[in-house]
């Protein structure tokens, strides 16, 4: 039987702190005493970009949770990666780095979105293996916003136009929804008084292609356990090709 020294295992209220230590600089949590071994990642408020905002407002920092997910994908203990989604958007390349990322991990993922997944939050949804929301969930799909000065040349149209593309293409080749239905959500001018764009439910997201399916909590995990329990298992210590 091998040696246990104090240093190899902590006490109950060592791990209380470790985990409470990690939900606050990053927003996610591990799970050791499940069936599976799975990270929790919750990307609430607004997703913070480039510029760090007040303090009053809740936000996701892409700068802790990209070297979280690295980490994630590096750690073979960790068997799969919830994310638990109720944000308003934000930094457009923020949220696309974040989502391109999940997009690219071998770690089986699963998406839930609960409250909102508005904006920005559709690619990280649509990011995961599989994306599932609850029918009281909604999400508000509309065009590039920008705030600031914008100077009133060509040039400008052609930028958003750009970074629109880049969007609409993320959301297509990751979702079932088709290019034209979506475009028609984002130009919509019939629902919001001083914007364009659609507001849809939790079931019109997965009628309309965007979300894979409707579900809870429990759905949302025994299909996470589906997929690590299905999925070829990944190469461990340095083994190579």
């Amino acid at each position: 039987m091998a040696n246990t020294t104090p240093s190899d295992s902590k006490s109950p209220a060592e791990e209380q702190l470790d985990q409470a230590q990690l939900i606050e600089e990053t927003g996610s949590v591990r799970t050791p005493n499940a069936k599976h071994l799975i990270h929790c990642l919750n990307i609430i408020g607004q997703v913070e970009g480039h510029n760090v905002l007040p303090e009053d407002t809740k936000t996701t920092k892409y700068e802790h949770v990209l070297p979280a997910l690295v980490a994630i994908e590096q750690d073979r203990s960790i068997e799969g990666l919830l994310i638990l989604l109720n944000t308003m958007g934000g930094d457009v390349e923020a949220g696309l780095a974040i989502a391109e990322v999940i997009a690219g991990m071998q770690t089986p993922t699963v998406s839930l979105v609960v409250g909102g997944g508005h904006s920005i939050g559709i690619p990280l949804a649509v990011s995961a293996d599989v994306s599932l929301i609850v029918p009281s969930a909604s999400m508000t799909v509309h065009p590039v916003r920008t705030s600031g000065l914008v100077l009133g040349v060509p040039q400008t149209t052609i930028y958003f136009s750009k970074i629109q593309e880049r969007i609409t293409g993320f959301i297509t080749s990751h979702s079932r929804i088709s290019k034209a239905r979506l475009e028609n959500m984002m130009l919509n001018t019939q629902e919001m008084a001083t914007d364009m764009g659609t507001v849809i439910s939790g079931a019109e997201a997965v009628e309309c292609g965007l979300i894979d399916r409707l579900g809870s909590l429990r759905d949302a995990i025994d299909t996470l356990y589906h997929r690590i329990e299905t999925q070829e298992l990944r190469p461990s210590g340095n083994a190579k090709a």
